[in-house]
């Protein structure tokens, strides 16, 4: 195999980079050329995404690629997270920043679109969980309150396919971020008619759906000029970055679930068809599109963001660095206090450690008082969460599990990734870190022809990334804080009831 250059950008909700990817003896190299934060923007009591700052941020990669490493790639592409969205206008103006999915404008819109058609319904049309911040909850959102937006509206545009609008002028949607959206029939494979009906808008304002894979266009004139890149393919990777991390596992066979642990831990299994149960339904999985037709059965889980927000706080106070806080976290008493991970309050806090002490306030267990004691709580709850998650896949799933793969940045954990398999009771194996990336420029080597298929793919991540591998330890103990953990999340949950009761 001769070699072969891919240029990756992963755009994920706290930072974006633009990764060079290099294939050659089926193996991948990968190079960061350009890193750059991403955080949304709060304007007029509202946050957006600042997708014209990020463009300009991603023309710069191009432009370290091209003219700094004189490395010409035969196509790039774009990955980014799920669900949000921009608007184009019948001449092909945006209008506006896109809204973060973490505004407050939805909240309690689920609730209220569900009286028009009911959750049994709207699931059995899309195999998607529940989260109030979906596609479909935005769009009726801005139906709700009269945005005036619609009026101009032409095109609606997931971020992925906006960046790829930018570049190109083209205007498609791909399959795995369209899956997000929960206005996807995976039954019927295209968008889902009634669900138009209920929210108040044309289905022509969404746009034909591409597999990975798919060439969108060429760069634009305008491109060429300013980045001094010549014509370059544009390709619709597996635009959503879990639907990219997930094509990158390396996994042999078919018995494991995975872990995309970064900002969001998305945990599930990969199938060849839709799990749309009632069973499925209860348990609030969903049904996210993977390369070559596959699926992802999974539940999105708070994740590293629980960390992340920490740390933001403590920045002014603890001036200690990631790794000095995971060795105080390895120091400090075991299964002293759990968190819901997934509980409301965290998901976007004025301050995180505020809110993970009103957490354990409101459950009656102490409090932390030291960094140490926060991440030993976050890093341990996390575990036990994806226990949880591991039961509910069991009853779902049409194969046995035996192992778990970690992927993305929460792989470099170790205290995380030895955690889950204590708490599982299951090897982990950690690894690719960048595995969107990964799954990005392989995709970009399949469409090129140079990959024959997803085995492939897989074989040349296998070769290409060592692999850590954790054993369980101290199973017994973690068996008894597992029902420590139930006790806390049902507690937690009737809290919760008694507090939309009165």
């Amino acid at each position: 195999m001769s070699h072969h250059s891919f240029l990756a950008f992963d755009m994920g909700a706290a930072s974006g980079r633009a990764i060079l990817g290099q294939i050659k003896n089926h193996k991948l190299h990968l190079q960061e050329l350009h890193r750059f934060p991403n955080r949304s923007v709060l304007i007029c009591e509202h946050l957006h995404w600042n997708i014209f700052d990020l463009f300009e941020e991603m023309k710069k990669g191009i432009v370290v690629c091209i003219s700094d490493k004189g490395v010409q790639p035969e196509s790039l592409a774009i990955d980014t997270w799920g669900v949000d969205f921009g608007f184009l206008s019948d001449g092909d103006s945006i209008l506006g920043l896109p809204y973060s999915y973490r505004d407050s404008r939805t909240d309690g819109i689920m609730e209220e679109f569900l009286k028009i058609l009911p959750r049994e319904k709207v699931y059995r049309l899309t195999g998607v969980q529940f989260l109030q911040f979906n596609s479909l909850f935005q769009l009726y959102a801005l139906v709700r309150n009269k945005s005036p937006i619609l009026d101009k509206l032409s095109d609606v545009l997931f971020i992925p396919d906006l960046f790829n609008f930018l570049f190109t002028g083209e205007k498609a949607t791909e399959f795995t971020v369209a899956t997000t959206s929960q206005l996807y029939n995976p039954v019927e494979k295209d968008w889902e008619k009634e669900l138009f009906e209920a929210i108040g808008i044309s289905r022509s304002v969404m746009q034909k759906i591409v597999q990975p894979g798919t060439i969108i266009g060429e760069l634009r004139d305008s491109v060429v000029e300013e980045t001094k890149m010549p014509q370059t393919p544009v390709v619709a990777t597996a635009s959503h970055d879990t639907g990219s991390a997930v094509a990158a596992i390396p996994g042999e066979g078919h018995n494991w679930a995975y872990i995309s642990s970064g900002t969001w831990s998305c945990m599930g299994i990969e199938t060849f068809e839709p799990i749309i149960t009632e069973k499925a339904m209860t348990l609030n999985f969903t049904n996210e599109g993977g390369f070559e037709g596959t699926f992802r059965v999974l539940k999105n889980i708070m994740g590293l963001w629980l960390l992340q927000e920490c740390r933001r706080s403590w920045k002014k106070n603890h001036n200690l660095s990631y790794d000095e806080q995971l060795r105080g976290a390895e120091r400090a008493s075991a299964f002293k206090r759990f968190i819901d991970p997934d509980w409301k309050g965290f998901l976007i806090p004025p301050d995180m450690p505020g809110a993970i002490c009103e957490f354990c306030y409101n459950t009656g267990q102490t409090k932390p008082e030291s960094p140490a004691e926060f991440v030993r709580c976050v890093l341990e709850s996390l575990a036990l969460k994806y226990r949880y998650v591991m039961t509910q896949i069991k009853e779902i799933s049409p194969k046995a599990i035996n192992r778990i793969h970690i992927i993305g940045g929460g792989s470099q954990n170790e205290l995380l990734c030895q955690f889950t398999a204590n708490a599982a009771g299951i090897p982990v194996l950690a690894g690719p870190v960048e595995a969107a990336a990964v799954g990005n420029i392989l995709v970009q080597a399949f469409s090129s022809g140079l990959i024959k298929n997803h085995e492939e793919m897989r074989r040349i991540s296998r070769l290409s990334f060592q692999l850590k591998h954790y054993e369980p330890r101290k199973v017994n103990e973690w068996n008894t804080a597992y029902e420590r953990f139930l006790e806390i999340l049902e507690k937690n949950h009737l809290i919760g009831e008694k507090i939309g009761r009165f």
